[in-house]
């Protein structure tokens, strides 16, 4: 059952995601002349030039060359994965369109619902290990070499050159720049469900109390304390500066016992990112 589960979830969520990315795509986009980023951005070309030619049928003709590419750098979970994920949101796009008349909107409005949604959709599908293909896949990919670049970074420098090559299609500057607005938000948004979930603190105290905030620390709220040796520039004299990584939920809760015990206590908090080890999350070998 637990192994059903596992296997199972996954598959639901990227298919709620990809409903998500049509509906972002034929409600926010498509009316609204928005310039879209990727494979579909060149599917919406094709069919503004040649309406005869459904977008989503057109996403997967264009993909397949790429999927062929990515079979020995990928491997076959994700290309399987994937290959589902651009299959079914292709489907979706072509069964949401005719569905009711989409009618435009605000195009401000259209940029940032549809960047919220293109965001959130796509930060599920990488999360579960799929990409929806074409620069999906292609930021994937250079996410083996890049791996110190985040995904939604990587994304929003390929989908650039899409988004103004539907500009031109479009014979409007409006396009472009509207679809750069949605895809500066969907690449925050994206970035924030991939990375933003995982965000935590990290504390440095400095205090003539120390053995007491660090105990008060490890007893009462189940943190770890790492004790660093440091020397004051202007006495010399020889200081403890104690080091504490926490969720961001528990910060009040950190901040509150270090004061209760040393009001005067000196205390940094610093954001951080991919905390990684007892009391937050593991290391896999194919992290985003």
């Amino acid at each position: 059952m637990a192994r059903l589960k596992k296997t199972l979830l996954p598959v639901l969520i990227v298919t709620a995601a990809s409903a998500i990315y049509a509906l972002g795509f034929v409600w926010c986009y498509a009316p609204n002349g928005i310039a879209f980023g990727g494979i579909t951005g060149a599917a919406q070309i094709i069919n503004y030039l040649i309406p005869a030619f459904p977008i989503g049928v057109t996403v997967i003709v264009l993909n397949v060359p790429l999927f062929i590419l990515g079979w020995k750098l990928i491997g076959g979970r994700l290309l399987v994965s994937s290959l589902y994920a651009m299959f079914i949101s292709s489907v979706f796009i072509d069964v949401l369109t005719p569905l009711r008349e989409w009618e435009p909107m605000e195009p401000l409005l259209a940029c940032i619902f549809g960047g919220l949604l293109m965001g959130l959709s796509l930060g599920l599908i990488f999360q579960q290990g799929a990409t929806t293909g074409g620069t999906d896949l292609m930021a994937r990919l250079l996410k083996l070499k890049l791996a110190w670049l985040p995904m939604g970074k990587l994304l929003m420098g390929i989908d650039l050159a899409v988004i103004v090559a539907v500009s031109v299609a479009f014979r409007t500057l409006y396009a472009a720049l509207y679809g750069l607005v949605a895809l500066y938000i969907s690449t925050i948004v994206m970035d924030g469900v991939l990375y933003g979930m995982d965000t935590a603190k990290v504390a440095y105290i400095i205090s003539d109390r120390n053995k007491e905030i660090a105990d008060a620390i490890v007893k009462d709220l189940d943190r770890g304390v790492t004790i660093l040796h440091g020397q004051g520039a202007y006495t010399g004299s020889a200081k403890n500066v104690l080091m504490c990584a926490f969720k961001q939920r528990e910060i009040a809760a950190i901040k509150a016992t270090i004061k209760d015990i040393d009001p005067i206590a000196f205390v940094i908090v610093c954001n951080a990112h991919e905390v990684l080890g007892e009391g937050f999350r593991d290391y896999k070998k194919d992290d985003l």
